[in-house]
């Protein structure tokens, strides 16, 4: 029963194969390999195409080549070799359907020993052969046959042990050789060779999986030295950060200890020297002295407390300071971004000039010109009122640049005043407390701004007087009291103007 659907390549060639003459057959068979090379190895329609190969006979035909005289043949060996090619890739694989028995009892134990025939004439030419070239050449036909013997019998099992049984027949029963000739025609039965290649199978996973273990294994064992010092590393510091934070408690708590001691040192030094004072002052001169030492105290006292209220009033004052600052910043640099995008204006804004005019375009223009000056006819004007209007304009341009002039020098000064106010915030903020500082850092808190520097000498004469005054005239008054000092007092040589970025004059 012919296949449906059968591939035209093969139905061409059947064809041209019953069309030939005997002695073109070999060489039109030989186009069969083009077929099967052209295909995908283990794909369906490979299996079609030798299915469609054996349904029109074309393997058939081949084993009628083999069968024949080599000498007969076109081409010869290399056209007898490349057919057994053909006949054993056609045969593996195939699935001979209805014609099964057929095809695995007589077709391929036929093919098998045209096989045989072949490579037994094959080395009797090798032997009768004088040249050296022609035994290379017999050579390489005959390793082509045997490869194809071979595939055929790799393919189909059944075929060794076919061969097998027949030799074994030939045997004498009960010997060792048939022994053991019946135990190999067991392993080669196909529910054995099926257990074979499943166990090789699983030797071959097995293999593969000591391999991948044994890979997984060593890349550890080199990371593992890596690992070692990273986690000694990591013990390490973290030991040395617990070391140090226990030697850094040990020095506050031993320095809190000496601090204590220091004052307890101090109270009894200073016990001791009142003790000491008092039996050297004269019983009349006790009460005196108790005054002077409780004045002492109270300035002491007051001196505090001022000092911690000043300290308090300025860390919640700091932050508008330090946001004031940011704002002048702010203000500077706008200033001037504003004054180069002014001085860029200046420079870009010249004439430009117009654009080159057509004649047409010149001509449209000069009639609209003419025509406005038709419907709005112009007042006549006289050269002295012109010149009066000329004078005017300028006077009111020369005005209002000298104006622009004045502007211009009032926002540099006030530039210049925020930069000073700036400065000295900055000063005032950046300087130590007046008991850490050193013999060049008072220079610190002066201003070179005369306001500035006169209230500063005012608040500290007053200050002068203040501590100057006795004890008991301070006790009722605050912080914020002013004293009037004398102006001759506050003569003071006084510096320029501070501004940023120029030197003084």
């Amino acid at each position: 029963m012919k296949p449906t659907g059968t591939d035209p390549r093969i139905l061409s060639l059947a064809s041209e194969v019953v069309k030939s003459p005997e002695q073109n057959v070999p060489v039109v068979l030989l186009k069969l390999k083009e077929i099967i090379n052209n295909t995908p190895l283990g794909s369906s329609e490979l299996k079609k195409i030798k299915q469609d190969i054996y349904c029109y006979d074309l393997i058939r035909y081949c084993l009628l080549v083999l069968s024949q005289d080599y000498s007969r043949i076109q081409g010869g060996w290399a056209t007898i070799s490349q057919l057994t090619q053909i006949l054993s890739h056609c045969c593996v694989g195939l699935e001979p359907g209805e014609d099964a028995e057929e095809f695995y009892n007589e077709l391929l134990p036929s093919a098998a020993e045209n096989f045989l025939i072949l490579g037994r004439q094959l080395q009797t030419c090798f032997i009768n052969a004088a040249k050296g070239e022609e035994k290379d050449e017999l050579l390489h036909f005959f390793q082509i046959v045997t490869d194809s013997l071979f595939w055929l019998v790799g393919g189909h099992v059944q075929l060794i042990q076919n061969g097998l049984r027949s030799l074994l027949n030939k045997q004498e029963p009960g010997t060792e050789f048939c022994q053991e000739f019946r135990q190999l025609i067991r392993l080669l039965s196909p529910k054995v060779h099926q257990e074979v290649e499943e166990q090789k199978l699983h030797q071959a996973a097995c293999l593969i999986q000591a391999y991948w273990k044994g890979f997984q294994t060593r890349k550890r064992l080199k990371k593992l030295p890596s690992a070692v010092i990273i986690l000694q590393r990591n013990f390490r510091s973290k030991r040395a950060k617990i070391l140090l934070e226990l030697n850094r408690q040990k020095e506050e708590e031993d320095r809190r200890l000496q601090l204590q001691l220091q004052r307890q040192r101090a109270m009894r030094l200073s016990r001791e020297l009142r003790l000491s004072m008092l039996e050297i002052v004269h019983p009349g001169q006790v009460e005196k002295h108790n005054r002077e030492i409780e004045e002492k105290s109270a300035l002491i006292i007051q001196k505090h407390w001022r000092g911690y209220r000043e300290r308090k009033i300025f860390l919640q004052q700091k932050p508008s300071l330090m946001e004031y600052k940011a704002a002048v910043t702010l203000q500077r640099a706008t200033l001037k971004f504003l004054a180069k995008c002014r001085k860029k204006k200046k420079l870009y804004a010249p004439w430009q000039g117009l654009r080159e005019l057509t004649d047409a375009r010149r001509i449209e223009l000069k009639q609209q010109v003419d025509d406005y000056v038709r419907r709005h006819p112009s007042s006549q004007m006289s050269d002295v009122t012109s010149r009066e209007l000329h004078s005017q304009a300028q006077e009111r341009l020369q005005h209002y640049f000298m104006g622009r002039a004045l502007e211009d020098r009032a926002q540099l000064h006030r530039e210049a005043l925020k930069a000073q106010i700036s400065t000295n915030i900055e000063q005032l903020i950046k300087a130590p407390n007046l008991k850490e500082a050193e013999w060049k850092e008072p220079e610190l808190f002066l201003s070179r701004s005369r306001p500035v520097a006169a209230k500063a000498k005012q608040d500290h004469l007053t200050t002068l007087k203040l501590i100057q005054a006795p004890w008991w005239k301070k006790l009722g008054e605050e912080a914020g009291d002013e004293i009037d000092v004398p102006k001759d007092e506050l003569s003071v040589e006084l510096g320029t103007l501070f501004i940023g970025g120029t030197k003084p004059p």
